[in-house]
């Protein structure tokens, strides 16, 4: 079960965000909130796992900065939505996984293959937390700021209602 055990206000360079930290006896999760949320339909969601080499070092080998900025874009233009971080480096393997991997992504796997190739799960990746701070904090349902399609068959089977999809590539 996840607990909510604080909150404040963060301005980005995309406007001002109410930060939820989340807390399931394990690890911290957190939301980023635009807008009033609570009984709405629709909200633009975005979940997104941590990524050292996109979001710390800036790593050009990823795309995962540019997805999150164009999540954000979108939430800003629309006045509401929800960034949802998970703690899941290298798709829920971890940094050294992800270390591993890179070699074999350079020569051309995709990265799911190259996490296989060095002995990793191709997406080790849980979602269930998503689903559990969209449920506190009472988001009817949602449109997924998303290019996987296995983000939205596991928040709906935790029961939260994806209405749609929006890409977060350009």
């Amino acid at each position: 079960m996840i607990v909510k055990i604080a909150e404040g206000n963060i301005k980005t360079k995309y406007g001002e965000f109410l930060e939820m930290l989340f807390y399931d006896g394990r690890k911290e999760s957190i939301a980023l909130i635009m807008g009033d949320v609570q009984g709405r339909e629709d909200v633009l969601c975005r979940v997104h796992s941590s990524c050292l080499f996109g979001h710390v070092f800036n790593s050009i080998e990823c795309d995962c900065r540019e997805q999150m900025e164009v999540s954000q874009q979108l939430i800003q233009q629309e006045g509401r939505g929800i960034v949802i971080w998970l703690d899941q480096e290298g798709k829920g393997n971890g940094h050294y996984a992800l270390l591993k991997s890179v070699e074999h992504k350079r020569l051309g796997l995709a990265q799911a293959d190259a996490y296989e190739a060095v002995g990793f799960k191709r997406d080790a990746r849980d979602y269930t937390q998503s689903a559990e701070i969209l449920n506190a904090l009472g988001v009817r349902s949602i449109r997924m700021l998303t290019n996987n399609p296995d983000k939205v068959d596991t928040l709906t089977r935790h029961g939260i209602r994806v209405t749609g999809t929006v890409p977060t590539t350009r």
